[in-house]
């Protein structure tokens, strides 16, 4: 009977770079000066950075936004694209990085689950309550 050997064990294999995630902080900070100070176009006023993810190659990063109301995600993602080749030009100048990477954008529903969850929990906490004697 032989055993099979799992390679998946930790501490074997490459160990992942912490690069993306400096590129991914670097790149939150200059998108956000830029939409405070920069940004002209109206459907991005109150556009919140709320994450932004690279991949390991640094060739896309995935940013992730909020707005102040939920129903202007749609024009603020138009905003957003649009101003993609402003904000790509940007951080080529500000970033010291070989390619810059390719800019996709992603309105951020995070937080509304959040609150959704956390509404249906204390509803359940409540029902709960009044059910005890």
């Amino acid at each position: 009977m032989s055993q099979d050997f799992d390679f998946k064990l930790p501490g074997l294999g490459r160990p992942e770079s912490s690069r993306p995630k400096r590129v991914a902080e670097a790149i939150k900070n200059e998108l956000t000066l830029l939409l405070l100070q920069k940004v002209a176009d109206p459907r991005l006023s109150g556009v919140t950075i709320s994450r932004v993810l690279v991949t390991a190659d640094l060739k896309q990063a995935k940013i992730y936004f909020t707005t102040p109301t939920h129903e202007a995600s749609g024009p603020a993602l138009k905003g957003m694209q649009r101003a993609k080749g402003f904000f790509r030009s940007h951080l080529a100048k500000m970033l010291n990085l070989r390619y810059t990477p390719e800019l996709l954008f992603y309105f951020d529903s995070l937080n509304e689950e959040v609150e959704r969850v956390e509404s249906l929990l204390r509803r359940i906490h409540e029902e709960r309550k009044d059910e005890q004697p």
